[in-house]
C-alpha cells in the first residue's frame, strides 16, 4: 500500500473555468484535500447595486455563457417576486422551453466534449474526431438543435434578449415551434445511441451515503418551479434558503462554499434524477431502466449518466410544451408591470444545480443588495469531501491512474467555475 502520495493537478483541464487539485497523503492518511478555484472573484452582486431592475437579467446572464438562460430565469423569478409581478402561462411556457434547450445544449457539451475524451484516454476531444467520427457528428447534430431551442425562444444561442421583467419582448411564430418539433424528434434516436454507448462504459465503484437537493413540484419533474427538496426528508422554501443554506470563505478559494442543516451536500442531475425519479417522461424512464440507474445514487460518477437521461426527459418535455403553446395559439401580451417593492428570491434548476437569485428593490425600482448561490460553488465542498474518501481506496494503483481518477470524479461533477467566483476575503490594512 502506498504510505507517500502527492497530487497536484495545476489548472484542471476540460471544466469551465479554472482549478488546481491538492491531494497530500502522509503515512496512508489524507493529509489534505482541496479544489483550488483560482479565478479572480468577478462581483456580480456588486455590479447590480444602483442598477434598475431591468438592468439585472441581462446583467446577470453575463455570469455565464453556458447557463445564461438559467441566470436570466432566476434574477427574472427574483424581480418578479420583489416587485409583485405574476407572468401568464403562455410565458412561463416559452421560458420552460428555453429552460430545455438550455439543459439540454449545457448536457451535451460536457458529455460529449468534456467527458468523452477521459473514456478514451485522451486530452481533448480533437483526436475523437479522427478516430470516432460518429459519435462526435452526432453530438454535433444534437447541440446543433438545441441551440435552435434557446435561439427561437431567447432570441439568440447564449444570453437570451426575449426575456424580461413580467413577460416576453418577442414571440416565436408558429412555424419556428413546428419546425423545432420536427427537428427534436429525430434526436431520441440520436440519444438513446448515446445512452447504448454510456451505460457501457464502467464507473468506478464508488459510493457513500449523501445529501441531494433538487427542486420537487408535485405532478412533475421540477426544473424551473418546485420547492427545493432534500432527500433527507425537509424542505427549503425559497424565501428562506439563507436561513438553511449557510454560505463561508475558505482560505484555498475565492469561491464560496455551502453547507445545509446536514452538512455536505450535492445538487446537479444526479440530485434531480435521485429526487424527481417518478415524474421522468416515458422514454426517460426507459432509458434510466436500461442504465440500471434507480434511487438511491449515491456514487457522484453516475451524475454523467443523469445527465443523458434528463436530457432524453427535457427532449420530451420540449415537445410537450410545444405542443400545448401550438394548441393554444401564441398571442401577444403587455408586459406586467411592478405592483410593489421589496425584497424577493428565485429559484430554477441550472443545468449543474439549484440556482437562488435575491434582490431587494427600492421605490425606484433599483436594485440596492443582491445575492446568488451558485449551483458550483455549493458543490465544492461536495468534490472536496468525495476526494477525500476517494483517493485512500486506490493507494495499491499507479500515481498517474489515481491522478486521472481523481481529475474524472472533479469532472463528473460539471463544475462551472467562473459562475462560483464571486466573493474573496479582503483585509484592509
Amino acid at each position: 500500500m502506498k504510505k507517500e502520495l502527492n497530487i497536484k493537478v495545476k489548472e484542471l483541464t476540460r471544466v469551465e473555468g479554472h482549478g488546481n487539485i491538492v491531494v497530500d497523503l502522509k503515512n496512508g492518511k489524507v493529509k489534505e484535500v482541496k479544489l483550488e478555484i483560482i479565478e479572480s472573484p468577478r462581483f456580480f452582486e456588486m455590479m447590480l447595486r444602483g442598477r434598475h431592475y431591468t438592468e439585472a437579467q441581462h446583467i446577470m446572464a453575463r455570469i455565464c455563457g453556458i447557463c445564461a438562460t438559467s441566470h436570466s430565469s432566476a434574477s427574472l423569478k427574483a424581480i418578479e417576486s420583489a416587485m409583485g409581478i405574476t407572468v401568464t402561462p403562455q410565458t412561463k411556457l416559452l421560458r420552460r422551453l428555453a429552460f430545455c434547450g438550455e439543459n439540454i445544449q449545457s448536457h451535451l457539451l460536457h458529455l460529449f466534449f468534456l467527458v468523452l475524451p477521459d473514456l478514451f484516454g485522451v486530452d481533448s476531444v480533437v483526436p475523437l474526431m479522427e478516430t470516432h467520427p460518429d459519435i462526435i457528428k452526432k453530438a454535433l447534430e444534437l447541440k446543433r438543435v438545441s441551440t435552435k431551442i434557446c435561439t427561437v425562444t431567447g432570441g439568440r444561442p447564449i444570453h437570451p434578449i426575449s426575456l424580461a421583467p413580467g413577460g416576453m419582448l418577442h414571440l416565436p411564430s408558429v412555424e419556428e415551434l413546428k419546425g423545432l418539433k420536427k427537428e427534436i424528434k429525430p434526436t431520441f434516436q440520436l440519444l438513446h445511441e448515446m445512452l447504448d454507448f454510456f451505460k457501457k462504459i464502467p464507473v468506478p465503484d464508488f459510493k457513500r451515503p449523501r445529501e441531494l437537493i433538487a427542486l420537487k413540484k408535485r405532478g412533475e419533474y421540477a426544473i424551473y418551479d418546485g420547492i427545493a427538496t432534500s432527500n433527507k426528508r425537509y424542505k427549503i422554501k425559497t424565501e428562506e434558503y439563507s436561513q438553511k443554506i449557510k454560505e463561508y470563505i475558505v482560505p484555498h478559494s475565492t469561491a464560496k462554499q455551502a453547507r445545509s442543516p446536514e452538512g455536505t451536500f450535492m445538487v446537479g442531475a444526479m440530485a434531480r434524477v435521485n429526487n424527481n425519479f417518478n415524474a421522468l417522461l416515458p422514454q426517460a424512464k426507459k432509458a434510466a431502466k436500461e442504465a440500471e440507474i434507480q434511487p438511491p445514487l449515491t456514487n457522484p460518477f453516475l451524475n454523467n449518466i443523469a445527465q443523458l437521461i434528463e436530457t432524453i426527459h427535457l427532449s420530451e418535455q420540449a415537445i410537450g410544451i410545444i405542443d400545448t403553446l401550438i394548441s393554444k395559439g401564441l398571442k401577444k401580451e403587455p408586459v406586467k408591470k411592478p405592483t410593489k417593492f421589496g425584497r424577493g428570491a428565485g429559484i430554477v434548476e441550472a443545468p449543474r444545480g439549484t440556482l437562488f437569485h435575491d434582490y431587494t428593490i427600492d421605490e425606484k425600482g433599483m436594485i440596492t443588495e443582491a445575492n446568488c448561490l451558485i449551483p458550483t460553488a455549493t458543490n465544492l465542498r461536495s468534490i472536496e469531501e468525495d476526494m477525500r474518501y476517494f483517493v485512500p481506496t486506490m493507494l495499491e494503483r499507479p500515481k498517474e491512474e489515481i491522478q486521472n481518477a481523481v481529475e474524472r470524479l472533479v469532472r463528473a461533477y460539471d463544475p462551472c467555475i467562473s459562475c462560483s467566483t464571486h466573493i474573496m476575503d479582503i483585509s484592509y490594512i
